[in-house]
């Protein structure tokens, strides 16, 4: 009687077939992932064009800026922080490069090399005088807003040829070159996150700060790197959206900062830090981008759409929990 008693924890872990960890870390995304995938059936079933490589790009071409903004936000909510400025950025990254970036190219580069410095100081400015990361990056978007006035004060512009002509790329095998885009974004982002020592530690200055201390790590030095690799993944994301939208506006996606931040923790991020689930992030955007394309299709008044997205993420949320609260059991 004793051995079936303490065989049966080893009956029931292997009917799961996952460790209580590895199901908390994974079905979050899984949830995503199906979610995603039933919206894009719905999708094709009511315009059975997108399933072609020209109806896939469509769809998936204003994606792409936020797929790679919602992978800013989790490297920045890996750390324990949140953006609220990651909108305003993208959308001044557009301005200059409609603008500076075209017609000087050396200058423009200078430019958003200098957007990636300006977010590194600001992690400095959160480290050292303990200035909350939601109140810096608030007051940073004003500063992009108003940078991105100033550069472009009205849309316009346009896209350097090199981008222009990359939209233009046909990936072979059919693929939509789109989600090649977001795709090698969120492998590059994973790379460094799960398989570099900087990702470690960015994880670790969220969950645990004191234990990387104790390690010799620089709290100082790891927020301003993981500050500074937010502030190149929001110039990838303005880039792409220069692209998309064919010039400059700073005010082209003011709500990214919300919708990255639902992608980051529908795709199993914590608001808490310590994790950092790329794929997961990236279903969570395609997500959300393939609501607004399904709400289309199903021709809802645009006045409602916003209320209808908000309802599908807090359901799928809400799936969440109970999903995790299963994986504790």
């Amino acid at each position: 009687m004793s051995d079936v008693s303490a065989s049966a924890p080893t009956s029931k872990s292997a009917m799961t077939g996952w460790p209580k960890g590895l199901a908390r870390r994974l079905m979050p995304g899984l949830l995503t992932l199906a979610a995603m995938v039933v919206i894009l059936l719905i999708c094709g079933t009511i315009q059975p064009r997108i399933w072609s490589q020209g109806g896939m790009t469509l769809i998936l071409s204003p994606i792409v800026a936020l797929a790679i903004a919602a992978m800013a936000q989790m490297v920045m909510m890996s750390i324990g922080d949140i953006d609220l400025s990651i909108g305003f950025f993208v959308g001044m990254v557009t301005t200059l490069a409609a603008t500076v970036l075209r017609d000087s190219p050396a200058l423009g580069v200078m430019s958003l090399g200098g957007c990636v410095l300006a977010y590194t100081a600001l992690g400095a400015l959160v480290e050292l005088r303990a200035v909350p990361s939601l109140i810096a990056t608030l007051g940073a978007s004003f500063i992009w807003l108003g940078v991105g006035l100033f550069v472009l004060p009205v849309p316009g512009g346009l896209g350097p040829d090199w981008l222009v002509s990359y939209t233009m790329w046909r990936a072979p095998l059919a693929i939509p070159t789109p989600l090649v885009t977001m795709v090698v974004a969120a492998a590059l982002t994973w790379f460094v996150m799960q398989r570099t020592q900087l990702g470690v530690r960015f994880r670790t200055l969220g969950s645990n700060p004191v234990a990387l201390v104790r390690a010799g790590g620089s709290l100082l030095r790891v927020r301003m790197l993981a500050y500074g690799t937010v502030g190149v993944l929001g110039v990838a994301a303005g880039l792409t959206l220069t692209a998309e939208i064919g010039g400059g506006d700073v005010n082209a996606v003011p709500g990214y900062t919300l919708t990255t931040i639902a992608a980051v923790i529908l795709g199993g991020g914590m608001f808490t830090g310590g994790r950092a689930v790329a794929w997961g992030t990236l279903c969570g955007a395609i997500t959300l981008g393939l609501l607004t394309v399904l709400l289309t299709l199903l021709k809802l008044s645009s006045n409602l759409q916003p209320a209808v997205q908000a309802f599908i993420v807090i359901a799928v949320l809400a799936g969440r929990l109970v999903v995790d609260r299963k994986a504790r059991q």
